[in-house]
């Protein structure tokens, strides 16, 4: 098949911005959309500031992320270093099947523990990871 055959290829654009809020006691950063290397580089200097706040639980809500590449994972894994750093939990909220397999794959999954749910996330025993 010719490239002409393919018709132009559009990429998609950045997704909605991050949105981060506080809840019970801790800060929640909802992504959306691709977590990729474009993300990686647009949502650093505030995953570095949710991390460096004075909640001790930060949460990374992954539900409305549609991808998630290697560049999520180093995302997380800064993240979650900062948080520990200060003596802080880092919750992971990931549902999607791909997602968590890469996460298995990594042997990320005990460090990250992923929760099914944000209440989840919030009700979990302090300093579990």
């Amino acid at each position: 098949m010719l490239q002409t055959e393919l018709g132009k290829y559009e990429p998609e654009g950045p997704g909605p911005p991050p949105s981060v809020y506080g809840l019970d006691g801790a800060i929640v950063v909802e992504l959306h959309g691709d977590v990729d290397l474009v993300a990686y580089q647009q949502t650093v200097s505030l995953m570095d500031a949710a991390a460096s706040g004075a909640e001790l639980l930060v949460v990374i809500d992954l539900s409305q992320v549609t991808f998630f590449d290697c560049s999520g994972i180093s995302l997380l894994m800064r993240t979650r270093r900062r948080v520990r750093g200060r003596g802080g939990d880092l919750r992971v909220v990931c549902t999607d099947p791909l997602t968590l397999r890469m996460l298995r794959i990594t042997r990320l999954t005990p460090l990250l523990c992923p929760v099914p749910s944000l209440g989840a996330a919030l009700r979990g025993p302090f300093g579990e990871n």
